[in-house]
C-alpha cells in the first residue's frame, strides 16, 4: 500500500550533544537511515522537516536518495509537523509521521501500521513497559506505580488520509504535543496500538549511538550473490530485432511469445537466479495470453523491483549476444544505456558484448540467436 510520510528532523538534539539527525551511524547520516527505510517500504513521497537554514544540509545527507523534499520546521514539534503536512502533495494516501532519531525502522512495523488503519483512524507502534516504575521526589522514592496497561510509544505513527490534518485543526492545548497520537486522541479519533520493535529505539543520549551501532552491525554485513541466464530465440519473417531493449533494423525478427528480446530474457533470468526466485517462466508463464507480444523490459523491471524490495542493489551486469547478424557493435552503447536505466545502475557497471559461433550450429546457420548474462548483486 502506498503512503505519504513526514520525517521530523527539526530538533536541536541538546541531550545527545548536538543535532543527531546529521551524525554518522554505520557510515551514513542518521537522517538517511530513517528516510531510506520509508522509501524502501513504498512511500510515495517523504517530506523531511529540518531546522531553519538546514535544507542544503539535508540535500547533502540524502544525496543518494530520491523521492523526498525538505522544508524548514517551526519553533516546536507541532509547528514542524504542520509545515510538513503543508508540503505534502498526496493527501489521498495514509500518512506516517516518523522521528528522524529512530533510524532502525523496519518494513514489518510499517505494514502493521497500515493494516491497523483498516479499522482505526490512527495507529502507533508501542512496546509494553517491562520495568517496575518508581515515582520519586528528588532522589527519594515516594511510591511504586502500576505498569499494567502502560506502553512505550514509538514512531512512525500512522493516520488515515486527512485524519491528522483534521485533528490538528482542533488542537487548542497550551503545551505542544509530544507526539501526533496525542493530537488524535484529543480530537476523539480511534488510535490503535500495534507491536513495536525494540530496535526502533530513539537516539536521545550520546551512549545511544553505541547501542545503535551494535544493533546495525549484523544487518550491515551484505553478501554478494551471482546469477546467470541463457536464452535462445529463432529467426522468423520480419524487419526488426529487439536486443537489450533496443530495436535494430534487420532482415528478420526474433520469434517468441513476448517481443523475444533474448538479451533482456537472459538478464532477467540471471537476476532472478541471484535472488533465488526461479526463472522468467515462473513469473511470466508463456501460457498466459497477457504476455503475448509484451515488451521484455517489464520482465526485467519486475526482477529489479524484487531486488529493491529486499534492500539489494546491482553490482554489475554482463550480457553476451551470440549471432552472425545483426551486427551488435553499432548499437552497443544504446544497449548499455538502456540496461543501465532499467537496472538503476551506472553505465560502467553494465557490459554488452557480441560474438559469433564461427558459422557453427544454429547461430552459425543464422537460424536463431542466443544470449548469455551474468549479474552480481549485494543484498
Amino acid at each position: 500500500m502506498e503512503f505519504s510520510a513526514i520525517v521530523a528532523a527539526a530538533g536541536s538534539g541538546s541531550r545527545s550533544g548536538g543535532p543527531k539527525q546529521w551524525r554518522d551511524l554505520g557510515g551514513r547520516p542518521v537522517l538517511a537511515w530513517s528516510v531510506g527505510a520509508l522509501l524502501d517500504a513504498g512511500a510515495a513521497e517523504v517530506v523531511v522537516v529540518v531546522p531553519p537554514g538546514e535544507v542544503k544540509r539535508a540535500e547533502q545527507a540524502l544525496a543518494d536518495l530520491s523521492g523526498w523534499t525538505a522544508v524548514e520546521g517551526g519553533a516546536d514539534r507541532a509547528a514542524s509537523v504542520r509545515a510538513g503536512m503543508a508540503a505534502l502533495t498526496r493527501h489521498d494516501l495514509p500518512l506516517l509521521v516518523h522521528d528522524a532519531a529512530r533510524p532502525l525502522l523496519d518494513r514489518p512495523v510499517i505494514e502493521r501500521l497500515l493494516e491497523a488503519l483498516a479499522d482505526n483512524d490512527a495507529a502507533l507502534p508501542a512496546l509494553p513497559v517491562p520495568d517496575t516504575l518508581k515515582r520519586a521526589e528528588g532522589a527519594r522514592v515516594v511510591s511504586t506505580e502500576s505498569r499494567e496497561a502502560l506502553h512505550r510509544a514509538q514512531t512512525p505513527q500512522a493516520f488515515r488520509p486527512g485524519a491528522l490534518q483534521s485533528a490538528y485543526a482542533l488542537w487548542e492545548a497550551v503545551e505542544p504535543p509530544t507526539d501526533e497520537a496525542r493530537v488524535a486522541e484529543v480530537a476523539g479519533l480511534s488510535v490503535a496500538l500495534v507491536p513495536g520493535d525494540p530496535r526502533l529505539m530513539k537516539l536521545t543520549y550520546p551512549e545511544d549511538f553505541a547501542v545503535a551501532e551494535a544493533l546495525i552491525a549484523p544487518s550491515s554485513r551484505r553478501r554478494t550473490r551471482i546469477g546467470q541466464g541463457y536464452d535462445v530465440h529463432a529467426f522468423g519473417p520480419g524487419d526488426t530485432v529487439w536486443l537489450c531493449g533496443v530495436a535494430i533494423p534487420h532482415t528478420q525478427t526474433l520469434v517468441g511469445h513476448s517481443d523475444a528480446d533474448a538479451g533482456l530474457h537472459a538478464l532477467t533470468d540471471a537476476l532472478l537466479g541471484a535472488l533465488g526466485e526461479g526463472d522468467i517462466g515462473d513469473h511470466f508463464p508463456p501460457s498466459d495470453p497477457q504476455w503475448k507480444g509484451a515488451a521484455s523490459d517489464r520482465f526485467l523491471l519486475h526482477a529489479v523491483e524484487m531486488l529493491r524490495a529486499r534492500g539489494g542493489e546491482i553490482v554489475n551486469a554482463d550480457v553476451t549476444l551470440i549471432c552472425e547478424r545483426p551486427k551488435v557493435g553499432p548499437h552497443r552503447l544504446a544497449m548499455r544505456q538502456r540496461l543501465a536505466a532499467l537496472l538503476g545502475a551506472p553505465l560502467d557497471a553494465v557490459s554488452v558484448k557480441a560474438t559469433t559461433s564461427e558459422r557453427l550450429g544454429f547461430t552459425g546457420r543464422e537460424e536463431g540467436l542466443a544470449a548469455m548474462a551474468v549479474v552480481s548483486i549485494e543484498i
